[in-house]
């Protein structure tokens, strides 16, 4: 721009503000004569005031020499400017300009002169190069073709409006960020290719810039420029990896402040309210800028995770909620623990759950009942991938739900620690998978275990309902021994228990253990009614399997009251026993009863009957009574 000529602004002896140069600038072009002339106008921004001269302003502004000629006083000495954009530091560069001084434009200040030309009306019309033209020509030749320019420029017409939308410049400045954004994206897939092309070699390639260097800037603009600009982005062919990238970058600066809440702010306050307002506002905007949901989406669970445990503090919408958790449940089997553990929003309610099990329970649904028609990738498969069966254990939406189950039991038992977590739900999330989702059901054992340890005064219809979603046949050898053991079991699961590991110790000796062990999972799949992810009819071999169990367990169930009345008749009798042998007279009534039976045992020799203990016939009873009738006779 060469070197720049600076006036200032000095106080008069009348108080008033009028343009004087500073003795220490010197000027590129005639040295502005210090003046003794008067002011003849004042110029009334806000709070701010310039004392200037008419002359100097007409011959560049056509709006304050419209204002001058309109006047009905020839003789007006004051105007009123304060609608200019960008206030008095605005009309100040402006007015140096007008005075003949020239002024460095800049990324800071090109809107706020570009916007203040336009409302002061300084056209070619009434001089060459004036400032609107000065303006556009700094935007065609140093912000539009750059992208970090152009951002910068567009963050400065936040204040600027209605006047930056009146002249057009903010959608200008848009539109260049998008284009360049695409451009840049083809220029570094060519280079990419001409890189890995095997004919060509390019020795000393720099290291490639990384292609979202200017998305990083994007987060100093406000919410709605941001909308605006990254809906162009999408127009223009963006890729969607680079549009989740610019997004988690906006988001994480956007709600870094909003999230951590400070402590001294009390809960429901209105600057709480206020706080999750903003966050509401944030996440709902950015749930609509997310690229189309897909199995291959490129935005990380992480990210979706974190919009959703926001989304719930901050009460969004019903519809944003339902979107992330769409979102979730298609990346399902991509999710880690964290990922899932989403905290309640337990305002109003200090007796509440620590996690939102039913925003889980929906998005593990979600994933149970996948179309495989409705993945954009399905499109690609061709007719042998069609005809594969996607529930065989060795099938890729098999081998995703092996993953989910694996998570689901690990959450469960993170969230039985929940005093405060109701039976009901914790059975809703236990017998969501169907049975074939779990080879080993360790995992959901140990959960169940954590939950009666936690609760154990649950009512027993819940403690058995809960313990039937265990398949005794899946469990380890470790568990098995350990749930033969647990007092917090029903005696329904420990007899099956016992049953099924006699029987996997019998097929083990016979070298058909892993036939056994595994062999629902190949050829039983019942599905229950609760599960909630319907996979076809069931076969006929798999509904025989599934009454064979059936009548089985009920064959266990009888095996086990005849076993439990056993037990108690044996403990009736050791608790009589041990109650005779502990009485103080016990001596004395042993010496008598045996004094009694050896008198009865020699009265019934006599009279040719069998000795007490022993069941007496027919003739000795005959004989016995005759003989009594003939004593008392």
């Amino acid at each position: 721009m060469g070197v720049v000529t600076v006036g200032e602004l000095k106080t008069s002896i009348s108080g008033k503000r009028s343009f004087r140069p500073s003795s220490t600038i010197r000027h590129a072009a005639t040295e502005w004569p210090i003046s003794d002339v008067s002011s003849d106008v004042t110029i009334e921004i806000g709070a701010s005031s310039f004392a200037l001269h008419k002359f100097p302003l007409v011959s560049r502004s056509g709006r304050i020499r419209r204002l001058l000629i309109e006047a009905k006083d020839a003789t007006i000495s004051r105007m009123n400017l304060s609608l200019i954009p960008g206030g008095p530091e605005a009309f100040e560069l402006a007015a140096k300009f007008c005075y003949g001084i020239n002024i460095e434009i800049t990324l800071l200040n090109v809107a706020m002169l570009r916007c203040a030309a336009h409302f002061l009306e300084m056209t070619e019309e009434f001089v060459q190069k004036n400032l609107e033209a000065r303006t556009e020509a700094y935007l065609k030749d140093t912000v539009l073709p750059n992208i970090s320019n152009s951002i910068s420029v567009l963050h400065r017409c936040e204040c600027l409006s209605p006047v930056s939308e009146e002249i057009n410049l903010v959608n200008r400045l848009i539109n260049a960020i998008a284009n360049n954004a695409c451009k840049e994206q083809l220029a570094s897939g060519l280079l990419k290719l001409d890189h890995n092309f095997p004919m060509k070699t390019m020795p000393n390639i720099e290291p490639e810039t990384p292609s979202d260097w200017w998305g990083k800037s994007l987060s100093v603009l406000n919410l709605e420029f941001f909308q605006r600009v990254l809906t162009a982005v999408k127009s223009k062919g963006l890729k969607q990896d680079m549009i989740s990238k610019i997004l988690i970058n906006y988001t994480h600066n956007s709600l870094q402040g909003l999230v951590i809440r400070d402590p001294h702010i009390v809960r429901g306050s209105l600057l709480d309210m206020e706080l999750q307002k903003k966050q509401r506002v944030i996440v709902e905007a950015m749930v609509s800028l997310l690229p189309t949901q897909s199995r291959r989406s490129s935005v990380p669970m992480a990210f979706l995770s974190s919009l959703l445990k926001t989304a719930i503090a901050s009460s969004a919408s019903t519809s944003c909620r339902s979107d992330l958790e769409r979102r979730i449940g298609l990346l399902l089997d991509q999710a880690i623990l964290e990922d899932i553990l989403i905290p309640a929003n337990s305002y109003g309610n200090n007796h509440g759950t620590m996690y939102d099990t039913e925003s889980i329970l929906r998005i593990f649904s979600i994933f149970l009942n996948l179309d495989e028609d409705d993945d954009e990738d399905n499109r690609m498969r061709d007719e042998s991938e069609m005809a594969y069966d996607f529930d065989s254990p060795g099938s890729p939406k098999q081998s995703s739900i092996l993953k989910v189950s694996k998570l689901l039991d690990t959450y469960l038992a993170e969230i039985a620690l929940d005093t405060n977590l109701l039976p009901s739900k914790f059975i809703a999330l236990a017998e969501l998978l169907p049975d074939h989702a779990r080879i080993i059901s360790d995992g959901l054992y140990r959960a169940v275990d954590i939950f009666l340890k936690v609760h154990p005064n649950i009512k027993d219809s819940e403690r058995y309902r809960l313990c039937k979603t265990i398949d005794c046949q899946k469990l380890s050898q470790e568990a098995c021994s350990h749930a033969a053991q647990n007092e917090r079991l029903p005696v329904q699961m420990a007899v099956q228990v016992l049953y099924f590991e006699q029987i996997r110790l019998r097929n083990a000796m016979n070298g058909g253990h892993n036939q056994f062990f595994f062999g629902t999972i190949n050829s039983q799949f019942p599905q229950r009614s609760s599960s909630g992810a319907g996979s076809g009819a069931i076969s006929p071999r798999d509904n025989y399997a599934s009454v064979r169990r059936e009548n089985r367990e009920l064959k266990l169930e009888v095996a086990r009251m005849r076993m439990r009345l056993t037990d108690l008749e044996k403990d009736h009798v050791s608790m009589k026993q041990e109650l005779v042998r502990s009485h103080p007279a016990n001596k004395i009534f042993k010496s008598f009863t045996k004094k009694l039976s050896k008198q009865l045992n020699s009265l019934f020799r006599i009279n040719n009957l069998k000795p007490i203990g022993s069941k007496p016939n027919a003739e000795s009873r005959f004989l016995f009574q005759r003989r009594r009738r003939h004593s008392i006779s």
